[in-house]
């Protein structure tokens, strides 16, 4: 495999999506301007000379869309020069080095909101915001007041357009060990499954939510659970204090709160409360009231004959995702979750019905005590994994029901849990009711993120499941794009498929090596382990260009 060495002209995207666990967090966002060649693949970015083949009508030209097979980089992608192993947890929430995300000049954008400094070789994170100068905690704790957020009925939340369009703001998340992706509210639906979220956040996100009747509300609405809350901070919330600060009129900002307010009603949401710079809604726990108000709210209707889950280059529309049907006003619709950490061991809502073919509450079971097993199996042989705060940013790339990632959860990671588009039963939707956090992806196409996101990569079948979709190769190139260097690879499959990759590995200068099956040799299925060798592009003549 030969490195990348040309230089990419990318765009910015927005708005932008960063996805955390736990709740929201300062400085999410999101720019593409670095012109050190990084993001070679990357066919999630439309650079400005392909973008103009895509309409600009509700951004459809800054959404993924694949390049022609001759348009492809098939070529590796060096970190920058003098990169650094990140801090380790809970140490790089509060610093990152320059090296590995050289873009001085946010502290310059930022400097009055106490969100980022410059120190000497590293970035400085007091923990501001743009709605939130007195840090975080504080922004949180006023949260904690309208929500209870401390008995874990809250645990997957979704930010949305976390940062808006300044440089790298996604990658200094990823960077501080913190979940987040890159992605865009445009025309097509979220990648997630309906019910996901117990938490919806937009902070100052300037998501037009009232454009095409609410389209993007509604969106929310689709994968926010029954009960769940959506949150919304900064224009148009408390313009009586802020017009003037925000350079716009009292009557603009008075009609576009009109315009959620009448937009959030339409969806049946209640609005729980305004305080300050803070307005809540909640979605219901069942759709009992809102097919009875229809004849009063005749926009949105309820969606007819489509998967609600289905969100994998699929369009948005101006329609509301029915709940499962219940019995009664009181009843939650799909089934209640219990809440954190008991959620996480608890049979999911979606296999207790019955609806996901093939898995019932035995099978759940089993699977859970079958990843506690494999993963005491990867400590004896990878010596890293006993090493607490070696990996932090994980992902699974073809999770089934998360059972990988409820076995690490002592250990200080977060996983990203991907369900392939091709999996033969979705089970994404189960994994949320986990507590667990995850997204669709096609391993054929590049995800989602920036290079060098991920410490640790786990693979279990990835390539027997994508033989004949698309080259090996490929999947080799975008692994290696998204690991760090010195990261880690576990491959669970077919031994003849093992020892075909590891053949290709060595030639991209990986160390890696094979072991048996944890049921012993007989098992065709083997395991392999692969490090990424440490290796950066060369240095740049000029480096306050990149300042």
């Amino acid at each position: 495999m030969r490195r990348c060495s040309q230089t990419l002209d990318v765009e910015r995207m927005h708005p932008d999506l960063g996805l955390d666990v736990n709740g929201p967090r300062p400085g999410l966002g999101l720019d593409l301007t670095d012109p050190r060649p990084n993001l070679a693949r990357a066919w999630t970015i439309n650079d400005v000379e392909r973008s103009l083949r895509f309409p600009r009508e509700r951004l459809v030209y800054r959404e993924r869309h694949c390049p022609d097979e001759s348009e492809l980089l098939t070529c590796r992608v060096p970190a920058p020069f003098g990169y650094k192993s990140p801090f380790r947890w809970p140490g790089s929430r509060d610093r990152v080095w320059y090296a590995n995300v050289p873009h001085k000049w946010l502290t310059v954008e930022k400097a009055v909101q106490n969100w980022v400094r410059f120190e000497n070789d590293r970035f400085v994170f007091p923990g501001g915001g743009t709605m939130f100068p007195r840090g975080a905690n504080a922004y949180i704790d006023e949260i904690g007041k309208i929500i209870n957020l401390k008995d874990g009925s809250v645990r997957t939340a979704i930010d949305t357009g976390c940062g808006d369009t300044h440089e790298a703001q996604v990658q200094f998340a990823l960077e501080r060990g913190v979940p987040a992706m890159i992605g865009i509210m445009a025309t097509d639906r979220l990648p997630y499954p309906s019910r996901s979220f117990d938490m919806a956040h937009c902070s100052r996100c300037l998501i037009p939510w009232s454009l095409d009747e609410g389209l993007y509300l509604i969106e929310v609405d689709r994968i926010l659970r029954p009960g769940g809350y959506w949150i919304l901070s900064g224009p148009p919330i408390n313009w009586e204090a802020h017009w003037k600060g925000w350079n716009r009129t009292r009557d603009d900002l008075r009609s576009e709160q009109t315009s959620i307010e009448n937009v959030a009603r339409s969806l049946c949401w209640k609005k729980l409360k305004q305080k300050g710079d803070l307005s809540v809604w909640q979605k219901p726990s069942n759709h009992i009231h809102c097919k009875k108000n229809r004849k009063v709210f005749k926009k949105p209707q309820f969606c007819e004959a489509k998967n609600p889950d289905q969100a994998w280059y699929t369009k948005m529309e101006p329609c509301l995702t029915p709940l499962p049907e219940v019995n009664t006003i009181t009843e939650t619709a799909g089934g209640k979750s219990t809440n954190w950490p008991e959620r996480l061991t608890t049979t999911p809502p979606r296999v207790n019905s019955g609806s996901l073919a093939e898995i019932t509450p035995e099978s759940f079971s089993k699977d859970s005590e079958m990843w506690k097993e494999r993963l005491a199996y990867y400590r004896q042989v990878i010596s890293e994994l006993n090493d607490k705060g070696r990996y932090r940013n994980v992902i699974d790339m073809n999770a089934n029901l998360g059972g990988f990632a409820a076995a690490l959860v002592d250990d200080p990671v977060w996983v990203m849990n991907v369900i392939p588009v091709e999996a033969k039963i979705d089970t994404l939707g189960a994994i949320f009711e986990r507590g667990l956090i995850g997204t669709y992806q096609n391993w054929c196409e590049a995800m989602s993120t920036y290079p060098r996101t991920y410490d640790l990569i786990h693979a279990d079948s990835v390539f027997s499941l994508y033989e004949g979709r698309c080259k090996m190769k490929d999947i080799l190139l975008e692994m290696d794009r998204i690991l760090r260097p010195q990261g880690c690879v576990i491959l669970r499959d077919d031994v003849d498929v093992l020892t075909n990759i590891k053949n290709k590995l060595e030639g991209m200068q990986y160390k890696s090596i094979i072991f048996d099956h944890e049921n012993g040799p007989r098992e065709r299925e083997k395991i392999m382990v692969a490090i990424k060798e440490y290796w950066t592009s060369p240095e740049v003549n000029n480096p306050a260009e990149l300042s």
